[in-house]
């Protein structure tokens, strides 16, 4: 308690929340339109992730997921997409995927900065969402479901929609 403290009479409050925040979650993303998320913010949440592309036969996945985030945003939901080009599916650039996603899908919910999401130059967060599930996406809009408290990580192939059953059901219990 009084390390704690001290802590938090050196380095400040911002330094005790980040001390707080579970590993999985220590990751500060960056919108395609340049805003930060501290995943921190979020941990006490249920988190929906998907890598995206826009010249995928799964990128009408895009309506689904931000039918979802409208409807449970308010309830705690954060759904964060991640465009890649590992599949050669995302020729854009940051503003590129910001405008389709915008004017195709009137996608509101955060889009990160394009960035690798396989093998050895997947981003961070990514690569721990691999580790802790032992499963790397296999292709574009596979997806991961973290409950709140990130103890539990769930994989869910492209195939499997964002508001299939099996994601409503891991997603519901962790709304308030």
């Amino acid at each position: 308690m009084k390390k704690t403290l001290i802590s938090a009479l050196l380095f400040g409050a911002s330094h005790m929340a980040n001390a707080a925040c579970l590993d999985l979650y220590n990751h500060q993303l960056t919108t395609l339109q340049g805003e930060k998320i501290n995943l921190c913010d979020y941990q006490d949440k249920p988190i929906l992730v998907v890598n995206t592309a826009s010249k995928c036969g799964f990128t009408p996945q895009f309506e689904a997921l931000e039918s979802l985030y409208s409807q449970y945003k308010s309830k705690g939901l954060l759904v964060i997409g991640f465009p890649s080009n590992d599949f050669r599916q995302e020729p854009g650039n940051d503003k590129q995927i910001g405008d389709f996603c915008k004017l195709t899908y009137a996608v509101k919910f955060p889009m990160m900065t394009k960035s690798s999401v396989t093998g050895a130059n997947a981003n961070p967060f990514y690569k721990q969402l691999i580790a802790k599930t032992g499963q790397e996406p296999q292709w574009n809009f596979y997806k991961y479901v973290i409950l709140p408290g990130g103890k539990n990580v769930y994989a869910y192939s492209s195939e499997v929609t964002p508001e299939s059953a099996e994601i409503l059901g891991k997603i519901k219990p962790g709304l308030k």
